[in-house]
């Protein structure tokens, strides 16, 4: 943000429910100041029965730069805008929404690219390795496709509702017909990398997203909770010998991805980075 709050100055929304344990907001915030951009980054904690009003609301918000989206809104949120861009579309799940100057809202998903970005830049690669996701939901989703896309020789999915899990399964065999993929209990045995892409952990006193016992030393363990930085999943992986890696990078890889979607990097709004592969997209209508 560019010194003092003016008229001018454009509003960045982190929508959340609840929004205690955001970091969206600081990370934005010193990047609008970082890139001397005149916005602000604010929580927006709205629940699930007031989501649609809140959606209608944005349409005419005119100095509005753009949200965020997390738990529990990513898959419900996708039914309220005008278009879905890029992953969107295979993802059905949306983590930053623009507004055009009509008023229409578009879409775009960038946790999955943001992840990978994140494990690359650790020293980690996807490449023909074996992966354990444990999550089916908006952000599940879109660290499986970009799981996928990265080169995954095989994917398990394990959720808590099976049919969610079955669907995510279904959906990336069809799109990655190369990966083999399965719907299976969260065992970490096998597999070379597990991530964890629930909620658990943001609490004290939740359970372990995985068979912690089963984890085999050297396994890659991924938790995109950011807050704690270090989940209990990551200090029991640790003290099992394996390497684990926080929520922070998922979140430092999509600020570029973000800006950019949002035309606030200097460039024209649009998902063009080829930083993981993203390919140029055009807007695939609901």
């Amino acid at each position: 943000m560019t010194a003092g709050i003016t008229g001018a100055t454009r509003v960045y929304l982190h929508l959340a429910h609840p929004s205690v344990h955001a970091r969206t907001p600081q990370v934005m915030n010193a990047e609008f100041a970082r890139r001397g951009v005149d916005a602000v980054a604010v929580s927006a904690d709205v629940a699930p029965g007031d989501l649609g009003a809140f959606a209608r609301g944005l349409r005419g918000w005119r100095n509005l730069a753009g949200l965020s989206v997390t738990m529990p809104h990513k898959e419900a949120l996708a039914a309220h805008v005008d278009a879905l861009a890029g992953p969107a579309v295979l993802i059905g799940a949306v983590n930053v929404v623009r507004r055009e100057a009509d008023g229409r809202l578009v879409a775009a998903n960038t946790d999955g690219h943001g992840f990978v970005i994140g494990l690359r830049e650790a020293g980690h690669e996807l490449s023909g390795r074996r992966v354990l996701l444990a999550g089916a939901g908006g952000a599940g989703r879109a660290v499986a496709f970009a799981v996928a896309e990265a080169g995954a020789a095989s994917l398990t999915v394990a959720n808590r509702t099976e049919a969610r899990a079955d669907r995510l399964a279904r959906d990336i065999g069809a799109a990655y017909p190369t990966v083999a993929v399965a719907a299976e209990p969260p065992d970490p045995a096998g597999h070379d990398v597990v991530i964890n892409a629930t909620s658990l952990g943001m609490r004290p006193g939740d359970p372990l997203p995985v068979l912690v016992d089963r984890l085999a030393p050297g396994t890659l363990v991924c938790d995109i909770v950011t807050r704690p930085e270090e989940t209990q999943l990551l200090r029991e992986a640790a003290a099992r010998g394996c390497v684990p890696h926080p929520g922070m990078p998922m979140l430092a890889g999509q600020v570029d991805l973000i800006l950019e979607f949002l035309g606030l990097s200097g460039a024209p709004p649009g998902l063009t980075s080829t930083r993981t592969g993203i390919r140029p997209a055009g807007d695939g209508r609901q």
